[in-house]
């Protein structure tokens, strides 16, 4: 039945090497489990509901992209854009986490579509490379922010905005201890790193009394708090359209990004480069959003830890599906994720916020007109503590410099289309 579900034999794999792959990819991405629920609480949504929620979107998205595209690719709620859901959507716009709940929703059913239609390509390779890599490296400068806001190691400060905190807090001394122990264990390769660290620091927490014991393992909390609870009346308002862009725009890339990068890993893609079953792997990733936003998440997109998976062995959709049943698994240790203190997973997040910095190295850094765009990006995601704000910088000034500077070849209509929406926005919108 295996074999003929995932041509285990065909791919130079085994049922053994599936496990383990599926085994690795999960630990090493499994400190999503803890962070997303701590992020999306600061909305005012209930910790335990999200807890869960998190953990089936990502079987959910798990169980189709390794049963139906037989993808050695995992999934679950993305880091970046619960941030963004959190932290432009609710915090710096004012709307609800329903109403933010009710664009992810809409934004997967764009991808979906999108996808059912084939029209990802053409939207792919319209949108410059430059633009892509920028946005990437804008996110993780923002998670970065958002790591050291929580671990307490950047506090705000009337006359500099920002300052630094008491680096004799024991919350600090944690957060920066957490980070340092994922660094020397990732470059000591041991597999999950951040998950090891987000439990040892919680132990030495609760064992120096900063935290309260509530136990290890229970039934999954109550979903209700937040299935089905997206506004879906209020996100048709005209100012959530740049929301719905943004989470439509920043999953589309990531999500094909990760796709190819794990699938060339794999041995998955042809010789020209054309992967095989690319649209059911990219539908399965929109409906594990749709399903994720009903469910009460954020975005829920593919993982580039799947890439640790395919080098344990795993080369076929039984690795996301074992990863599946492990998500699954996991909704019973809602106690432990309840213990977790936010600095715990601060230097999870910075660490996020370096695998994503790594794309700056593949940027022109010799042409000024590839530099700059980069550049405004990187600073203003973070500086606005917005995303969307990143991105729509980003495409102004990349069409602005590319016309200035007489390179009107670099352009494409739909850069030139994007750039002159954002405009309007601005204009209109502020």
């Amino acid at each position: 039945m295996l074999e003929k579900l995932f041509s285990i034999k065909a791919s130079g794999s085994s049922v053994k090497s599936e496990v383990i792959g599926g085994l690795t990819t999960f630990l090493t991405m499994a400190y999503i489990i803890f962070v997303n629920p701590s992020i999306l609480s600061e909305t005012g949504m209930d910790y335990g509901a999200v807890f869960v929620a998190t953990c089936l979107a990502a079987a959910i998205g798990c169980l189709v992209m390794g049963l139906w595209a037989n993808y050695p690719v995992a999934l679950a709620p993305g880091m970046g854009l619960n941030a963004f859901f959190t932290y432009t959507v609710v915090f710096s716009m004012g709307y609800t986490w329903q109403t933010a709940l009710g664009a992810v929703f809409f934004s997967g059913c764009l991808f979906f579509l999108l996808s059912a239609l084939r029209v990802r390509e053409w939207i792919i390779k319209s949108i410059p490379t430059t633009l892509r890599l920028a946005i990437a490296a804008g996110i993780g400068a923002f998670l970065a922010l958002i790591g050291l806001q929580n671990a307490n190691i950047i506090v705000a400060n009337d006359d500099t905005m920002v300052t630094l905190g008491s680096l004799s807090e024991p919350s600090v001394l944690l957060a920066a201890a957490g980070f340092f122990l994922i660094i020397g264990l990732v470059a000591r390769q041991v597999q999950g790193a951040a998950l090891i660290s987000i439990l040892l620091v919680t132990v030495i927490a609760w064992a120096t009394g900063l935290v309260e014991y509530n136990g290890i393992v229970s039934a999954p909390p109550s979903l209700l708090p937040t299935f089905m609870q997206m506004d879906l009346a209020a996100a048709f308002d005209i100012g959530m359209l740049s929301v719905i862009f943004a989470f439509l725009f920043v999953d589309l890339f990531d999500t094909s990004g990760t796709l190819l990068a794990v699938a060339q890993k794999a041995g998955l893609a042809k010789a020209n480069g054309e992967m095989p079953r690319l649209n059911k792997a990219l539908m399965a990733d929109s409906t594990a959003t749709v399903a994720g936003s009903m469910l009460g998440t954020s975005t829920t997109t593919s993982y580039i830890e799947s890439a640790a998976g395919v080098a344990s062995g795993g080369k076929t959709g039984l690795a996301a599906v074992v990863v599946g049943i492990l998500f699954l698994l996991a909704m019973f240790f809602a106690p432990l994720a309840g213990m977790i203190p936010a600095y715990a997973t601060a230097g999870a997040i910075i660490y996020v916020a370096v695998l994503m910095l790594f794309t700056l190295k593949d940027v022109e850094w010799d042409d000024i007109t590839e530099a700059a765009p980069v550049t405004v990006v990187l600073l203003m995601t973070p500086l606005t503590f917005s995303i969307a704000d990143g991105i729509a910088l980003g495409f102004i000034s990349y069409v602005v410099v590319k016309l200035l500077g007489g390179r009107y070849q670099d352009l494409t209509p739909s850069v030139v289309f994007l750039g002159a929406l954002f405009v309007a926005k601005f204009i209109w919108l502020g």
